[in-house]
């Protein structure tokens, strides 16, 4: 799995850098329209973790997954098909469902395969994804000095491609031991125990609206420090993509060390605060950087890149380590794809963040980082009745497998 990983960023790498402008001039679509497009496509794909997450606990994960990953080939080749806009969105929009699928079904799949060394896995696997995507939107880069139409579809091609080899190569992976089991009380012993929900777990909903907020990152290097770069009179826009090759660097150097600090349920959840300091340096070397010479700006930036780094992968470790302990194994999947929503929300959520962040000025960086950095607190304090606790259960049972 940790090879299809790799095989599906690089996808991902040749295509995620240039669909903006294959829209705009291979399909001929205008502003509008390409923001139009990436926010419907994004809203539909929300449906995809839940969805994922449900199938997997009823049917063979190994099985879902190859034909996600050939839903999503079949999307991007359609996308070579027509310059209509309803369809393009169409086929977006199903590519960006299978996406959210996947994401969520590899790390069930993760989970249920590597048991208690989920974490040190994780952090392997998302090492391995970034070298992939790395190595993708350096091809792509190569591809896009060409600068004509063919470029671009062979990019798309290339990345439609990766999912067809995904596809294959999850054909000759084991399939994990499953959750699924039909559980019965001993006072009952013929009858099912009712099924666990996530929609009605208060605890864990919380939780994950905790993890949105958290997830802010992502839009951080997006998009908050290119707009933040370009709107700052005394920085050289040319240290934006600088900053970007660091973050890549730091999350293939970090992301296996730093996993070791959150090995278990415990030391995860410690690990919220070193995070909350990470957030709340990264937010104020931000708004500090709007003051001062160049010089000054660029060590402050490049501070802020660092810390918001850093944030990212401990959040990640923690993420990957509390979203499982959280959720009962009879319902992982379920759980699992409701935890899902809270990057999908983001992605909505992020730039608008960002974007006013950089409105408000250095005081909107401060803010920003401050509030991601009480969030840390919260979730710290939100999850500790639950991890005292045993798991969420039924009454006393006995198991049998399917």
């Amino acid at each position: 799995m940790l090879l299809i990983a790799f095989a599906d960023r690089i996808g991902s790498g040749l295509w995620a850098s240039v669909s903006v402008l294959y829209f705009a001039y291979v399909a001929h679509l205008s502003l509008a329209q390409i923001g139009t497009f990436a926010a419907a496509a994004g809203a539909v794909g929300i449906a995809g973790s839940p969805l994922g997450g449900r199938l997997a606990d009823r049917f063979p994960i190994t099985r879902i997954l190859v034909t996600v990953q050939i839903l999503r080939a079949i999307a991007s080749f359609a996308l070579l098909t027509t310059d209509r806009f309803a369809l393009l969105l169409l086929f977006s929009a199903v590519g960006s469902l299978g996406d959210r699928a996947a994401s969520v079904l590899t790390k069930l799949y993760a989970t249920r395969i590597a048991g208690p060394d989920r974490v040190r896995y994780q952090a392997l696997h998302r090492t391995l994804a970034n070298a992939g995507w790395a190595l993708g939107g350096l091809t792509a880069a190569a591809a896009l000095a060409l600068g004509t139409t063919t470029a671009y579809r062979c990019l798309l091609t290339g990345d439609a491609l990766s999912f067809l080899l995904c596809a294959l190569l999850t054909l000759r992976c084991a399939e994990p031991p499953s959750a699924h089991r039909t559980v019965t009380t001993s006072a009952t012993p013929s009858s099912p125990a009712p099924p666990l929900s996530p929609w009605r777990d208060r605890t864990y909903l919380g939780y994950v609206a905790t993890e949105t907020v958290l997830s802010l990152d992502d839009a951080v290097f997006k998009i908050g420090l290119p707009l933040w770069i370009a709107h700052t009179a005394n920085v050289p826009h040319e240290l934006a993509p600088l900053l970007l090759v660091l973050n890549n660097v730091m999350v293939v150097a970090l992301q296996v060390p730093l996993a070791r600090f959150g090995t278990t349920t415990a030391a995860a959840r410690r690990l919220l605060l070193p995070l909350s300091a990470a957030f709340a340096l990264g937010g104020l070397t931000m708004a500090l950087s709007a003051t001062g010479t160049t010089l000054t700006a660029i060590v402050l930036l490049t501070t802020a890149a660092a810390a918001f780094t850093v944030a990212e992968k401990l959040h990640a470790t923690v993420s990957w380590e509390l979203s499982v302990a959280l959720a009962p194994d009879s319902a992982l999947g379920a759980y699992l794809g409701v935890h899902g929503l809270a990057q999908a929300a983001q992605r909505s959520a992020g730039p608008l963040a960002v974007s006013a962040a950089i409105a408000i000025g250095p005081l909107g960086w401060t803010v920003f980082g401050a509030a991601i950095a009480l969030t840390c607190a919260i979730q710290h304090r939100l999850v500790r009745d639950r991890l005292s606790r045993p798991p969420l259960s039924v009454p006393p049972v006995t198991v049998s497998e399917h």
